[in-house]
């Protein structure tokens, strides 16, 4: 039976909502997540908290989960180097997630960097996360194309890839950030760079309309991908990219593709049954 790695997004779902959601509603809805059997947590993130205050307090809530009962690994977000060495403070955390975007338009938005600047940064975070023996993911934000007009093709994400391969990247996530990607794209790139480059574990961060989400994920993994974000009922989606938001991609969809599809996911049902309630009751409450 062929198996893939599913990461759970919270901190996707919570970052963009404006009311600030108690540490220990977290707290809980963290650790019955924790409980499910994901391979990888994507809890929180060491960013601004000006420019993202329902994170600022990522370092209490790490402090407050218990990871005793739990395989599940630990992901934070950070924008910059300071983020990075705030993150790795922390010995529970085992990957730290630098988003790097192929688009200029989006870097600035984001990162407040061109990418020459971001190439930089992320030079010195694989140092330094080298050091601490941390793994770092790479996000290739806009990696399926993006609305601003700035140029893309598979050609130029292989290019890309090609250089973060280089400065030592190992997990590189195709992130779709605004849900521009079609089935053919996804497709169409996934079946370049798998090939092109088999030492690197090539993830796909796709965000979808309630109708498109199928055709997106058999795409990539018919394509080869082997390792999927989603946010349970979609939740979230990126307050850097526009206004009008698409959805993270639901992970309870992704579970019943791999169920139809007989892939090994390693989540326990009966414990997400209980995460996506606790979802519900957290996301309805605040958003």
């Amino acid at each position: 039976m062929s198996s893939v790695k599913i990461i759970e997004c919270p901190r996707d779902a919570m970052q963009g909502i404006k009311t600030p959601i108690p540490t220990e509603q977290k707290v809980r809805y963290l650790q019955a997540l924790l409980g499910c059997g994901f391979d990888t947590l994507d809890f929180g993130s060491f960013v601004s908290p000006r420019a993202i205050p329902q994170m600022a307090d990522t370092s209490q809530v790490l402090a407050a989960l218990d990871l005793k009962q739990t395989k599940t690994k630990l992901l934070a977000i950070v924008a910059n180097l300071r983020g990075a060495q705030f993150a790795l403070e922390h010995p529970e955390i085992q990957y730290i997630g630098y988003p790097f975007s192929i688009s200029e338009n989006f870097q600035m938005r984001n990162t407040h960097k061109t990418i020459e600047e971001s190439i930089v940064v992320l030079q010195d975070i694989l140092t330094l996360a080298a050091q601490r023996k941390v793994e770092v993911v790479t996000y290739l934000s806009m990696g399926f194309g993006n609305p601003y007009g700035d140029p893309w093709s598979p050609e130029i994400v292989a290019k890309w890839t090609q250089t973060l391969v280089d400065m030592g990247c190992k997990i590189i996530s195709l992130s779709d950030t605004v849900g521009a990607a079609t089935p053919e794209v996804i497709s169409a790139l996934f079946n370049l760079v798998i090939p092109e480059f088999p030492e690197v574990e090539f993830g796909a961060h796709l965000h979808t309309a309630p109708g498109s989400w199928r055709q997106k994920v058999d795409a990539a993994y018919r394509a080869g991908c082997r390792r999927f974000d989603g946010a349970i009922q979609g939740f979230g989606g990126c307050p850097m990219a526009k206004d009008e938001l698409t959805g993270n991609m639901p992970t309870e969809k992704l579970l019943s593709y791999c169920a139809e599809q007989k892939i090994d996911h390693g989540v326990q049902m009966s414990r997400f049954e209980s995460a996506f309630n606790k979802a519900s009751d957290l996301f309805l409450n605040y958003h």
